[in-house]
Parts: C-alpha cells; structure tokens; sequence
C-alpha cells in the first residue's frame, strides 16, 4: 500500500485547514452559497435531502486496519453510527455537521484519508480490480499505475475545472472485475511480447445516456501513461460542453463526433505532448515505476505446509462455514491462501452500508488474518486478499458474530443499490424498502443457489449511481406525478461481455416491482435449457419477449402460469 510522505501529509493538513476557512466564511454569511458550493463540491461534500453528505476517497479500494479504526471512531462522532460504501469503492457518510466537516477531515487525514475531489467537475477517485495482485489471471498489478495516476491528477490545475465529472479504472487482468468500460477512460495493463503497456477505452459512462467506452489506442508504451492520460483530459477539457449538464460528458462528445474523428483528435493531441519539452517531463521512468511498485510488493507468505487446510473436512463439521466456504471464498494465486469476500449484503442492514462495530471486526480481522489490509470492491462488499486456509474457519466465526458472512456473494441476495430516497436529494424513489422485499422472497440459501449467479443493480434516478445499466436484472427509480415508479431493464452486464441492458417497457408501481422481479426469475428458471444456464446466457439466448410477458403479467396469471 503507498504510503504518504511528509509532503503528502502536509498538503493534506493544509488542504484541511484552507477548507476549514472556507466553512467558517460561509457560516459567517462571507461566502455565497454558490461560491462555497464549489469549494465544498472539491471536498467531497454534497448537500443531500437531510444532511450533508461527505464522500471519502478509497484510490482503488484499498484501506488499512488502522483506517477502518479511525472509520470506526468518526461515525461514531461525527454521523449515525454507519458509513455506507459505494460502487466507486468509496465511502460516504450520510450525516455530518457542516460545521463539523473540518474537525472530521483533520481526524482522516491523520491515516491517510481525504475527500479531496470525492464530488465535483474534475477527476474522481480512480477504480481498480479488487483482486489486483491475488488473482491468477493477471498479467499485471495495475496499483502503481493507479497510484501514478493519482498523483499526476490530483489537484492538477488544468483538470480542476473540467466540463464534468471524469472517472478512470484500470485493469491488469484478463477478467475484467472494475466494471472498466463504464467509466469515462478505462486502462487495461497489459503485456505484449513481454513488453508493458496499456490499452485505452474512452468515452464510457452510465447515468442518464449509458454508454460503454471504446477502444482508442491498443498498445501505449508504459512510459507514457501520464501523457496518454493527459491527452485525453486535455482533449475533453477543450472540447467537452459546458453549456448542457446534461451532455457535459465526454461519451458525447464521442458519440457526437464518431470514434473516428475523436480518436484523430486523441491522437493528435498524444502526439503533440511526445513532441513537446512537456513530454520528457511527463514519461515515467523504470526507476520511477520501480520505486512505486514497490510500495505494492507482495506480503511475507507462508510456505502451504504452515498455512494450508483440509477445507471438505472442515466444511464438513459446519453446514453454515461450509455455505460460506462455497460462496464468499475464492481461490488465490498462492497455494495454502484463499480470497475471502466479506459480504455487506445482509438482511440486517441496506447494501454496503458498515457500522461502526464492523469497522472496528474488520480491522481486527484485516490485522489477524489478512496482512492489516482490505479492500472494497464495487459491488458494495469488500475483500480480504490474502487469508491462510488455516484461518478460515476461525475469520468466519469473527466475521459471522458481526454479520458480516452472508454466503450470497454473486447470488440473487447480493443487490447493488444506492442509498435512494431515503438520503438522496437527487432521487426520484426509494431503493432500500425494494431490496428488503426482493431479499425476503429469496432468503432461502437452497433457492439463491438453484437460481444461480444473478446481479441484481438498482438505481434511485437516473444517475445511476447503482449501477442498474449493467444488471443482469436492472431497477431504476422514476416519479410519476409525485409517486414513486420502477423501470426494469435486462441484459446488461459490467465485465469482458459488456453490456447496457434494454427497457423492458411502462414502469412498475411500488407495489408491483418485488412482485414483477419474483416473474422475472420465476420466467428463468423455466426458460434455461439446463441447470448450467445462468440467467444472462438464458436471457441472451431467448431474448427480451418471454421475460417481457412474464413480468406484466397479472398476479392471477402469473398463479395459473406456474401451475
């Protein structure tokens, strides 16, 4: 994990301290309320419909035992008792005191922690794979890379004022597990004959007008990540529109122009930077790229005979461990180690949302079994990377205590959602009440598992800050007329085979949407071929029509359909 120098930790003291100045002015009726807005907006705070909301950075999900702690003793002090987090692998907290927002961002910023471009119109908390240095399939760590960014980004005085919002993730696997091509740029590292590089997508994006990105250059050399990144900021910044909100984003600009034209203006844009004085500057070094790699070295492993463990024997004496072994633990590159996912997806509380007893089990748990680290992933659970067979049994009894070991992960149970109208001022309707009631009708781990992998995304508006554009199954919350309604669409999908899923057809009324996502997986598992299909693959194959059928149908129907 980087660990910040004492020119990190100063400017984040200061950053702290000019913030806290800021507050005091507005307060004091010096400041505007659209002045201050800005100012707030680059301190990763939001005015949502109770409360301000603060937005802490995670870079690439990942967080150290020390920070869960200090998690841990903030939502006690300053919120409710709770942090939530999100599918950009941050955390937010729902009920801060303005006027306490500086005394808590001096607490963060002592692990480590800021909210420094958490909201606003400029670059955002950069995502990456949650397996990134565990998983088998990688061909390279992407966290430098990451880190690299960061720095380069942060506080860039011409990416500060963008036309909108602009998020990067990166990739260095063959699968892709950050959702890449939904984000305005997505950084796949690769290697090519044994040469580092990486492959661009620009122009992704979810929200009102979903789009996936597209592939702008297959192969930058590893020394140009920062000008590539450059490049396609600088190309946006001139040419992003300014006068719409709401075609600010740089998929229009792409959508508008054509990847052919864009791509030209992107690489000419590249070219001119290599060429330039400001190139040289910008090319990142081997010893540049050694000195951050290795603040991402792997940790001390055991040898498998000191860590490894029977797992069918022990899953044997315990029918809950063993649902939990099948489910939330994955397979690791190393032998004698496993990938455990810590799921927030209980029936206990809304999705990805963490107490502060949580936090406090977490780092007790990331210290005791996971080399002091864990990492959140964006599907609102979180990862310990790097647990011993041996300890497994003994991590699920902490982690179950705590209700923190659901065995639903990838499962029906496993639902994506924002926090909706509850909190959100920009919702249109509810999200948490949805959840509850589709978790209810599939609380049976027997059902989930004869169901299948299933991702079930909802969004309170049209944002789409659940994702719902890439659910296999997508819920997405309307007003009408001052009621609460559900757009349902089907097909999409986030990874290798991404997909923005299709508008069923007319909105569901409150009442109706639990009931209308019950026949939609009731229509699956009459339609799959076999006990193998999941539900996309079965969806791909038959199509919209018998999955449309069945959700409008009438309760009666449906009854005298399933007999």
């Amino acid at each position: 994990m980087y660990r910040y120098d004492e020119i990190d930790r100063q400017l984040l003291r200061e950053r702290t301290e000019q913030f806290r100045d800021q507050t005091r002015r507005f307060l004091a009726g010096e400041l505007s309320e659209e002045e201050f807005r800005h100012l707030r907006l680059r301190n990763g705070l939001y005015q949502q419909r109770h409360a301000p909301m603060l937005r802490i950075s995670v870079p690439y999900g990942l967080l150290e035992s020390a920070q869960l702690r200090r998690m841990a003793q903030v939502v006690r002090k300053y919120d409710k008792g709770y942090g939530h987090f999100t599918t950009r692998q941050n955390i937010q907290l729902n009920w801060p005191q303005l006027e306490r927002v500086p005394d808590l961002l001096a607490e963060l910023a002592e692990v480590q922690l800021h909210s420094i471009q958490a909201c606003g119109n400029d670059t955002r908390n950069i995502t990456s794979d949650y397996l990134a240095g565990v998983a088998a399939d990688e061909q390279v760590d992407p966290r430098p890379y990451c880190e690299l960014l960061r720095q380069f980004i942060t506080l860039h005085p011409e990416f500060y004022w963008l036309p909108r919002k602009f998020k990067f993730a990166f990739t260095g696997a063959s699968v892709d597990r950050a959702a890449t091509r939904t984000n305005d740029a997505a950084v796949h590292v690769l290697r090519r004959e044994g040469t580092i590089g990486y492959r661009f997508f620009v122009g992704g994006g979810l929200g009102r007008q979903p789009l996936l990105g597209q592939e702008m250059n297959g192969f930058v050399p590893e020394s140009d990540l920062l000008i590539y990144a450059c490049a396609i900021l600088r190309t946006f910044n001139r040419f992003g529109r300014r006068d719409n909100i709401h075609k600010a984003r740089i998929k229009i600009v792409l959508r508008e122009w054509g990847i052919e034209r864009f791509r030209a203006a992107l690489e000419q844009e590249y070219a001119s930077i290599l060429a330039s004085a400001e190139g040289e500057q910008l090319k990142l070094l081997p010893e540049d790229i050694e000195q951050m790699r290795a603040h991402f070295s792997a940790p001390a492993y055991r040898p498998l005979a000191e860590v490894g463990a029977d797992l069918a024997a022990d899953g044997a004496r315990d029918t809950r461990f063993a649902a939990w072994l099948k489910r939330n633990v994955h397979a690791h590159k190393v032998p004698g180690y496993r990938v455990v996912f810590v799921s927030l997806k209980s029936p206990a509380q809304p999705p990805g949302d963490c107490t502060a007893e949580q936090f406090e089990t977490l780092a007790e748990a990331c210290d005791a079994y996971s080399f002091g680290e864990v990492r959140s992933t964006y599907d609102q659970n979180l990862v310990l990377a790097d647990v011993a067979e041996r300890d497994l049994y003994a991590l699920w009894t902490k982690l179950d205590a705590a209700g923190l070991a659901t065995p639903n992960i990838g499962l029906t149970t496993d639902l994506i959602a924002c926090p909706g109208l509850d909190l959100c001022g920009l919702a249109n309707a509810g999200t948490t009440g949805v959840v509850r009631e589709i978790y209810q009708r599939f609380d049976s781990l027997d059902a989930q598992y004869e169901i299948g992998p299933l991702r079930i995304t909802m969004s309170g508006c049209m944002n789409g800050c659940g994702h719902h554009s890439v659910g296999h199954i997508g819920i997405l919350g309307v007003d009408k007329h001052g009621e609460e309604w559900y757009q349902v669409t089907l097909g999409g999908s986030p990874g290798n085979d991404a997909t923005i899923g299709e508008r069923v057809g007319r909105a569901l009324a409150r009442s109706e949407i639990a009931d209308g996502i019950e026949r939609l997986i009731q229509a699956y598992l009459a339609l799959r071929s076999d006990d193998e299909e999941t539900f996309i693959e079965c969806y791909r194959r038959v199509g919209m029509g018998p999955f449309k059928t069945r959700l409008y149908e009438s309760e009666e129907e449906s009854e005298a359909a399933a007999a």
